[in-house]
């Protein structure tokens, strides 16, 4: 049962950014709420690359490289297409991460660079945490922003 119940958050998790990453586009890809903060496309491609990455944790191995993790939007124009791309196959990588993990190995510790030893199930919690939180970004840009 807990694989199912894995499966279903995830889905959920899916499910809500994608309803607001579908509506990105070549119009709303520049969009702030203020110069000092990032764009609609740096987000998107910061949550694609961060989902690869952080599978690489889990054991799956990714040739996405972290252009976004720790650093500033500067206005590179990222291609939304391999962003999707990115988003996508991370997404995809996290399913299949919850079909071949047993019940048991959600808690062992396993070794991050970013987090240090931390249990399966809680790098999993914070990722869907973050894809969430950077999502609502998103949104509010995409209705709100400007181009700054």
């Amino acid at each position: 049962m807990q694989k199912e119940i894995l499966l279903q958050i995830l889905e959920q998790n899916r499910m809500d950014c994608s309803h607001f990453c579908k509506n990105i586009n070549a119009e709303n890809i520049d969009l702030r709420l203020t110069e000092q903060t990032a764009s609609v496309g740096f987000i998107y491609r910061h949550i694609g690359e961060t989902i690869n990455l952080i599978g690489e944790f889990f054991g799956y191995e990714t040739n996405v490289e972290g252009t976004t993790m720790g650093q500033k939007d500067t206005g590179v124009q990222y291609d939304l297409e391999i962003s999707r791309a990115y988003f996508e196959n991370g997404y995809n990588t996290l399913k299949t991460l919850v079909v071949n993990t047993t019940d048991k190995e959600w808690l062992e510790e396993i070794d991050t660079a970013w987090f240090g030893k931390i249990s399966r199930i809680k790098l999993f919690s914070i990722l869907l945490f973050h894809n969430s939180h950077h999502c609502g970004q998103i949104s509010l840009k995409v209705l709100k922003g400007k181009k700054q």
